[in-house]
């Protein structure tokens, strides 16, 4: 599948649309587009720029350089997974080996199936339940493996 043609082009249009006036139009914008389409097309890029009158490199630097915004579809279901130092402490990385083994996915990888996508976070704010990890926007605290496959589960169920 290629990306560059399954975007929906008139709703970005309209989103640059209705926050081009507003202060901080750019983040805005970026937010919106991917609050609505769940990523940001990269070839949506030059079309913002056009309509903010910045530069191409101004907006591709902005929305490469915040890890949230994604350039490719996600998957179904999105599960993030924190990677700072508290959860780190509290044995994030033998959750993060699971969670990959279990989903079949690297960080920033979305299963072939698109039923998952694999997103590092480098904090949640959740530090007092490390190790910490959201799925589906849902927060998760004091994940094991175990917990994991629970929800995992428990998604799948649905």
């Amino acid at each position: 599948m290629d990306s560059s043609e399954t975007w929906d082009k008139d709703a970005v249009a309209a989103i640059v649309a209705a926050l081009k006036p507003a202060p901080g139009a750019l983040m805005r914008i970026l937010r919106r587009v991917q609050d609505e389409l769940g990523w940001v097309p990269p070839p949506a890029l030059p079309m913002i720029a056009h309509e903010l009158n910045l530069s191409r490199a101004e907006v591709h630097g902005v929305a490469t350089f915040y890890h949230d915004f994604r350039h490719a579809p996600p998957g179904r279901n999105v599960i993030r997974l924190c990677r700072a130092e508290s959860c780190q402490a509290l044995g994030a990385e033998a959750l993060a080996d699971h969670v990959r083994a279990r989903l079949g996915v690297g960080f920033g990888e979305t299963s072939a199936d698109r039923a998952f996508t694999l997103e590092p976070v480098y904090c949640l704010g959740n530090c007092a339940c490390s190790p910490a990890g959201v799925i589906n926007g849902n927060p998760l605290g004091r994940l094991t493996p175990a917990r994991f496959d629970d929800a995992l589960e428990r998604l799948l169920r649905r």
